[in-house]
């Protein structure tokens, strides 16, 4: 999720449409594992979440000096609080970050950017009730501002309302977003209910908007591979490799890859490198106590 400003082109103060912040973990959940590696099923995970990616440059003496300068010269305009908001959210900084964007509402409440940036700090601080509100009362204001409803979705859909979570995701497409959340999440759903085709085409939409991001085309392989399309799928998951060498679920996924042509000990490779990039990742560690000694 990326904080608004007030500018009617929705410019961003921090991330981008998809970042680190804002994943949906997506592994193979299932193999059935006889005289061979049968795939069971394929799933995603409900991790996607809207978590800040800490950049502390953003809240850097020299560059919050800089942005109170701006609020000194004009201490009743909203636009500077939220922007220096932004930045301190940015920073982790979540308390001040709270402060100015509550600053900015007072001064104009009908400024629904703030309150979708409010909301996202909320989302940070383990408060998904307060950020709900705040997304509600942003799309009071503008029915039509898609980041709220990708935010909102993103809380139904980790709540497990996903018909609620389906229609917000779907209500922002239908608005013309250019943020490929909105697809990516939809076609986690369409992936839960088993409409795997429907799936890989909103992760491909996905992928045309964001496509440094690794997330979609790891979603896209799970869905591939659960119509049988493993060579689509292996390259995929290879790509989201290329993207960000860091994700535990990747590898994870090419580990699953293989183990399913039979070639335990590279699957076996793949679930320790995951393992090792994260040590809770319970799909890693199963993968890897299945091949361990290959």
């Amino acid at each position: 999720m990326a904080f608004k400003t007030a500018a009617p082109s929705s410019a961003t103060i921090g991330f981008s449409a998809i970042t680190a912040s804002s994943r949906g973990k997506t592994a193979l959940s299932a193999l059935a594992l006889a005289s061979a590696v049968l795939l069971a099923g394929c799933s995603t995970t409900s991790q996607t979440s809207d978590l800040i990616t800490v950049d502390r440059a953003q809240g850097s003496e020299q560059n919050i000096a800089s942005l109170t300068s701006v609020i000194a010269s004009n201490p009743q305009d909203p636009e500077g609080y939220n922007v220096r908001g932004s930045a301190y959210g940015r920073a982790g900084e979540f308390n001040r970050a709270l402060d100015d964007f509550n600053q900015a509402i007072q001064l104009n409440p009908q400024f629904y950017q703030a309150y979708a940036n409010r909301a996202l700090v909320y989302r940070n601080m383990g408060k998904p009730v307060e950020a709900a509100n705040d997304y509600n009362r942003a799309l009071q204001i503008n029915p039509n501002y898609d980041v709220a409803y990708i935010g909102r979705g993103n809380i139904y859909r980790q709540a497990g309302r996903t018909d609620e979570a389906f229609n917000d995701f779907n209500r922002a497409i239908q608005l013309d977003t250019t943020d490929g959340r909105a697809y990516h999440n939809r076609g986690l759903i369409y992936q839960l209910r088993g409409q795997h085709a429907q799936a890989i085409e909103d992760f491909s939409k996905a992928i045309s908007l964001s496509s440094t991001a690794p997330e979609p085309y790891n979603g896209r392989a799970v869905s591939y591979l659960a119509l049988g399309d493993d060579e689509n799928a292996f390259a995929d998951i290879n790509h989201a490799i290329e993207l960000n060498d860091k994700l535990a679920e990747s590898w994870t996924n090419q580990g699953l890859v293989y183990e399913r042509r039979g070639d335990t000990q590279r699957a076996a490779r793949s679930y320790s490198h995951a393992a090792q990039l994260d040590p809770n990742y319970q799909p890693a560690k199963d993968g890897l106590a299945r091949t361990r000694g290959s």
